[in-house]
């Protein structure tokens, strides 16, 4: 049998966010996942280092790298809709997990077993550490889009790092005081 799975996984880099705001740069859903699973990682493994946690670093940057794989089938649908009211946010869960499922079957059966967990959310400290990392990177997007001189991300950054800091999460905080602020800075500056 031949399985179309990663030739779709691939395609992830011809979904566009932020479709509703003016960028200075484009960001497509590849290149999230990817920053979403290095911030992911570092999360799980400042809550290893830092404050005592004991999870599995690897599996949480996995699952970063395919937290947003259902877009494939579904496009990025712009946050200020996907939330607007409890019917939407309900009604895009389940396109979500009909995607998500349609996405599983494109695999092997002897594979199926092991990316289910991965495609659907593992749950747990994984899921919320991969949720923070995914609010980190857009807040990120926030960041660099302000430096660019785009004002449209003012609004979008504070209600970002507001979302950040309501989180309560350690680990966030950390990453917060000791790396964000390199965000705003040129290239020059961070020599």
């Amino acid at each position: 049998m031949k399985s179309h799975f990663f030739a779709y996984v691939s395609r992830m880099r011809f979904i566009q966010r932020w479709a509703l705001m003016r960028n200075t740069a484009q960001e497509n859903v590849q290149e999230h996942s990817h920053q979403v699973a290095v911030l992911a990682h570092a999360l799980a493994v400042i809550r290893n280092e830092k404050f005592g946690g004991s999870v599995d670093a690897g599996q949480v940057a996995v699952a970063a790298l395919y937290h947003d794989a259902s877009e494939i089938f579904t496009g990025d649908m712009p946050t200020p809709i996907k939330y607007d009211n409890p019917a939407i946010r309900k009604a895009y869960k389940d396109v979500e997990a009909v995607a998500e499922r349609k996405l599983l079957e494109l695999l092997p059966q002897e594979l199926q077993g092991v990316y289910a967990p991965i495609i659907t959310g593992p749950g747990g400290e994984t899921e919320q550490l991969v949720k923070a990392a995914d609010k980190l990177s857009a807040y990120i997007k926030c960041v660099e889009e302000l430096k660019a001189g785009n004002n449209e991300f003012r609004e979008a950054a504070a209600q970002t790092r507001k979302a950040l800091e309501e989180y309560g999460l350690p680990e966030v905080d950390y990453f917060m005081s000791t790396f964000i602020d390199s965000f705003s800075l040129t290239l020059d500056e961070l020599k």
